[in-house]
């Protein structure tokens, strides 16, 4: 089991040819939490952090840009607050929680664009 940001790590480390225990000697953490933000047990991580594996991979702007935003997309553990919201949707949150494990990868991925149209229709410039 891995997030975004795991994939995306493991992605680049494969492409500059280095270990867990390299990256992690160089970027100054231990290769535990290194393995850890990699398959998915670890929250999102530190800006600070996020500024060093960056640098440690010398990429340009645009990349280092999606690699924050995947890190910021990548917790395992999710709160969703529904407070103040009518109760229909306490109740599809909760539902969603209970099920999301069962649920196969081509409905997630239908939800998800669902979720994405709707993001988009209500952000207009």
């Amino acid at each position: 089991m891995t997030t975004p940001f795991g994939k995306a790590v493991r992605h680049l480390r494969d492409r500059k040819g280095v270990s867990q225990k390299e990256m992690a000697a160089a970027l100054g953490v231990s290769p535990a939490y290194l393995s850890a933000l990699e398959h998915g047990k670890r929250g999102t991580p530190s800006f600070d952090f996020l500024q060093r594996v960056a640098g440690y991979f010398n990429v340009i702007w645009d990349e280092a840009e999606e690699l924050f935003r995947i890190a910021q997309i990548s917790d395992p553990r999710v709160v969703v607050d529904t407070s103040g919201l009518p109760p229909e949707y306490t109740a599809f949150a909760n539902r969603l929680s209970a099920e999301i494990r069962n649920l196969p990868p081509a409905t997630v991925r239908r939800l998800a664009g669902i979720l994405e149209k709707a993001c988009n229709s209500r952000v207009k410039p």
